[in-house]
């Protein structure tokens, strides 16, 4: 496993243990417009734990590539919406605003690693 799949199966799995552990961060930055934001936190806890383990493993790497690739998609209106509700705070530091706006664009190089290896299975 190279260097970026493994940091990124660290990554996957820390944020899929913090679901669990702290639930209430994730669950205000769900969408407001959709329902069970408890359900969508846990569930989507769930599914990264699994792909940080599918990631670790040759055999079920490829598929838990392409299942992060769409959860890190699935997952990017909550990341936009932390940012929406920082900037809108007048409580919100400025380093935590500016921190919320600079990760959206991180997300893309996360989903090519998971991409590549889904393609590569290294």
């Amino acid at each position: 496993m190279n260097r970026d799949v493994k940091g990124l199966a660290v990554i996957l799995g820390v944020a899929g243990v913090l679901h669990f552990v702290k639930p209430e961060p994730f669950e205000s930055i769900v969408p407001k417009p959709l329902p069970a934001k408890r359900e969508l936190v846990l569930a989507s806890g769930v599914v990264e734990v699994a792909c940080a383990a599918g990631l670790a493993n040759a055999r079920t790497r490829p598929l838990a590539g392409r299942v992060a690739a769409l959860l890190l998609a699935a997952v990017f209106p909550a990341n936009v919406q932390m940012a929406l509700d920082a900037l809108r705070s007048p409580k919100a530091p400025g380093w935590y605003k500016t921190g919320t706006v600079a990760r959206l664009p991180l997300q893309a190089p996360l989903i090519r690693t998971a991409l590549k290896a889904a393609r590569s299975g290294s």
